[in-house]
C-alpha cells in the first residue's frame, strides 16, 4: 500500500510503501506532510507545529508497531520490497568488485550475483540472491528464486574461493528456489544439494547473513556456513507460512498460525541454536534506513570473519559439519 506521501508531488519528501498493518502511521505522516505542502504553496502559513507534532506521534506509534511483531508480521517486513538487496550491499561494502557469470554448464542466473572483491581491503568471493529493487529488475532476477544453474554459479565460485583461501560471504534473500519446469528437468534438486555440500565442505571461511527472507532449500543452499547471521526482522524457515497453512490445513489462510509454528523468526532461531547473531534493524525496519542497515551488517560481517581467523582447514570442515549435525538434536531437544 503506498501512502499519502507518494502522492502530494512533493519530490524532495521520502517515499514509502507501507504495509498492512501501518496503515495508522501511513495516514499521520501522510497528513504531516500534507501540511507542509500546503506551506510550501503559501508561505504566509506556518504550520511546522502542527507537522512536528505529527511527527512526533508516528515516530511513537512506528516505535510501538515494532516493538512487538508478530511473526507474520515478520514475514511483511522481510518482503518489503524497499530492504536493501544484494546488490546494495555489494556495493556498499565491497571494493574491487568484479562479477564472475554463467554456471560453465547453461546459463548465467541472475537471480544469483557474485564474483571476487575486496571486503575491508581484504580478498573475499562474495555471492548472494538478488530480488530486484523495481519491477524490470525484480523480472531479470527472477524474484530471487534461483534456477540450478545459479546454484552452480555458486559451486563454481565456491571451489574458486577454496583453491585461492578467500574467505565467502554469502546474502540471502530468497522466497525459495524456482519450481518451475525447466527448472526441475535441469536438476534443481540435485543443484540445491550440491550447492549445500560445498559449503559444507570448503576448506575456507564462510560467513552467511538472511537479510530478507530465508525460504527452504534455496536459503540453505547459501546458508550452511561456519557463521550464520538474521537481520532483526527476516525470516528462515523450510517452507513460506503460506505453504505450510496449504499443506497442513488446506487453507492458505491460516498463513498467521503457520508462522507462528514455525519458529521462523531471529529470536526463534537463535534460541534453537540454528544462528549465531541478530543483528538490529533500524525502528521500522531495514526499509526505512538502509545505510544504517547495510553498515550494521558490515560490522557484524568483519567480526563474525574474525572469530574464523586462523582456524586450519581440516579444523573448519570439521566444525562446520558439527555444527549442523548437532543442530538436528538440539532442535529435537528442544
Amino acid at each position: 500500500m503506498r501512502g499519502h506521501i507518494d502522492a502530494i508531488g512533493n519530490p524532495g519528501a521520502p517515499m514509502h510503501t507501507y504495509l498492512d498493518f501501518e496503515k495508522p502511521l501511513s495516514e499521520i505522516e501522510g497528513k504531516a506532510e500534507e501540511l507542509r505542502a500546503m506551506a510550501r504553496s503559501n508561505a504566509e502559513m506556518d504550520v511546522e507545529r502542527e507537522a512536528a507534532a505529527l511527527d512526533a506521534k508516528a515516530q511513537s506509534l512506528l516505535a510501538s508497531l515494532y516493538s512487538d511483531l508478530t511473526p507474520w508480521r515478520k514475514c511483511q517486513v522481510a518482503r518489503h520490497p524497499d530492504r536493501p538487496h544484494t546488490s546494495r550491499y555489494i556495493a556498499d561494502l565491497f571494493t574491487d568488485y568484479t562479477p564472475l557469470a554463467g554456471d560453465r554448464g547453461f546459463a548465467d542466473d541472475q537471480a544469483v550475483l557474485g564474483g571476487l572483491a575486496r571486503f575491508n581491503d581484504r580478498p573475499v568471493v562474495v555471492l548472494g540472491h538478488e530480488k530486484g529493487a523495481n519491477t524490470q529488475g525484480r523480472l531479470t532476477h527472477n524474484f530471487g528464486m534461483a534456477r540450478p544453474e545459479g546454484y552452480r554459479k555458486a559451486v563454481r565460485l565456491m571451489d574458486l574461493a577454496d583453491r585461492f583461501s578467500l574467505p565467502v560471504v554469502a546474502l540471502v534473500d530468497t522466497p525459495g528456489a524456482y519450481p518451475g519446469k525447466g527448472a526441475e528437468e535441469r536438476g534443481q534438486s540435485e543443484a540445491i544439494a550440491r550447492a549445500t555440500e560445498k559449503c559444507l565442505s570448503i576448506g575456507v571461511p564462510m560467513v552467511s547473513v538472511i537479510v530478507g527472507e530465508g525460504g527452504s532449500g534455496g536459503a540453505v543452499a547459501l546458508a550452511s556456513g561456519d557463521r550464520v547471521a538474521m537481520l532483526e526482522h527476516s525470516v528462515y524457515s523450510v517452507i513460506s507460512p503460506e505453504g505450510c497453512a496449504s499443506i497442513l490445513w488446506k487453507d492458505a489462510g491460516k498463513m498467521r498460525e503457520a508462522a507462528e509454528a514455525l519458529r521462523l523468526t531471529a529470536q526463534d532461531l537463535a534460541t534453537l541454536g540454528v544462528i549465531d547473531r541478530i543483528i538490529p534493524e533500524p525502528v521500522g525496519g531495514a526499509q526505512r534506513a538502509p545505510e544504517d542497515t547495510v553498515a550494521s551488517v558490515g560490522i557484524a560481517i568483519a567480526e563474525l570473519l574474525a572469530e574464523l581467523d586462523g582456524t586450519e582447514r581440516e579444523a573448519l570442515i570439521a566444525a562446520r559439519r558439527k555444527r549442523f549435525l548437532d543442530m538436528g538434536a538440539n532442535g529435537l531437544a528442544a
